[in-house]
């Protein structure tokens, strides 16, 4: 394979990442994430061969082929039923926006929360159509799973997507994606700092985070409580606002950080971040539209 073969970009922006030019000069961009995937999972209510084994407060836990396991999906339901809520209002009491990675399955399951979200101006894009894992799914079944979790997005939510994370992708997904071509950007990337455009796909990518991110909660070498968390947010915030022109993804799930000594480190976080009047936090299509805007500008 020669060099012009390699699909993968190891330079990047190299040693000078372009100038993103933020809405009122502000030295960072904050965005955050909460994803909402609870009645989406793998559980054998929904078809599915086994129970879900993935991000959880049971580390390392198994699936159960072609039984329920309760206490998963009591996890799970804790999620939709009150972490929800209480993010929603940490958020909201401070007036921050806030993008939802929304499965499809599991919006459709709470029409509260989706109105709740939509009354609070959040962005809602679409995290796929089930929370499963994609990875040896063929790329027939994968395609038309994209285009069922745009159907019932748009019929539940009263808008068609902008943004897709599929979060457990395949090799197919960000081409099946492109192909879709209703879609502004693409989160399934943690390549950058700053947004980037795909050069196989040619999707707008904005990329996420695995690391400032409450699933560490639920991993064997993560965060074990709640200072560590603020302590890790702080410091990537710090840092990312020293260096100037980048941007910070924060990750949260509903049954992770919707837990109160989790929920209390966030709220330390979320004041922290509200005493700099030089920081922009935006929605994630705000951003990318910033971004589109500028690359169409031969800016960036």
């Amino acid at each position: 394979m020669n060099d012009h073969d390699y699909p993968r970009d190891l330079v990047g922006y190299g040693a000078e990442p372009p100038d993103p030019g933020w809405p009122g000069g502000a030295r960072l961009a904050v965005q955050f994430v909460i994803n909402y995937e609870e009645g989406g999972e793998n559980c054998i209510l929904h078809g599915d061969a086994s129970s879900e084994a993935f991000l959880s407060e049971i580390v390392a836990a198994r699936p159960y082929e072609g039984m329920r396991h309760l206490r998963m999906e009591s996890l799970y339901e804790y999620g939709s039923r009150a972490g929800f809520w209480r993010l929603r209002r940490l958020f909201t009491a401070r007036e921050m926006p806030v993008t939802i990675f929304g499965v499809a399955r599991a919006l459709e399951q709470n029409p509260d929360a989706v109105a709740a979200m939509r009354a609070a101006g959040w962005e809602i894009a679409s995290h796929g159509l089930r929370w499963i894992d994609y990875q040896f799914v063929d790329e027939a079944t994968e395609r038309e799973h994209i285009a069922r979790a745009v159907d019932l997005h748009a019929r539940v939510t009263g808008e068609r997507p902008l943004g897709f994370y599929q979060g457990r992708t395949s090799p197919n997904t960000l081409k099946l994606v492109s192909e879709e071509g209703g879609f502004l950007y693409s989160a399934d990337s943690y390549a950058d700092d700053l947004p980037y455009v795909d050069r196989e796909s040619g999707m707008l990518m904005v990329p996420y985070t695995l690391d400032a991110n409450d699933m560490r909660f639920a991993t064997a070498q993560g965060f074990n409580s709640g200072d560590q968390f603020f302590t890790y947010l702080k410091d990537s915030f710090d840092t990312l606002y020293a260096e100037r022109g980048r941007m910070l993804s924060i990750g949260l799930h509903c049954r992770l950080a919707g837990r109160p000594g989790r929920a209390a480190a966030l709220a330390r976080f979320l004041d922290y971040v509200a005493g700099y009047d030089d920081v922009w936090v935006a929605r994630r299509v705000d951003i990318a539209r910033h971004w589109a805007a500028r690359r169409a500008a031969g800016k960036c």
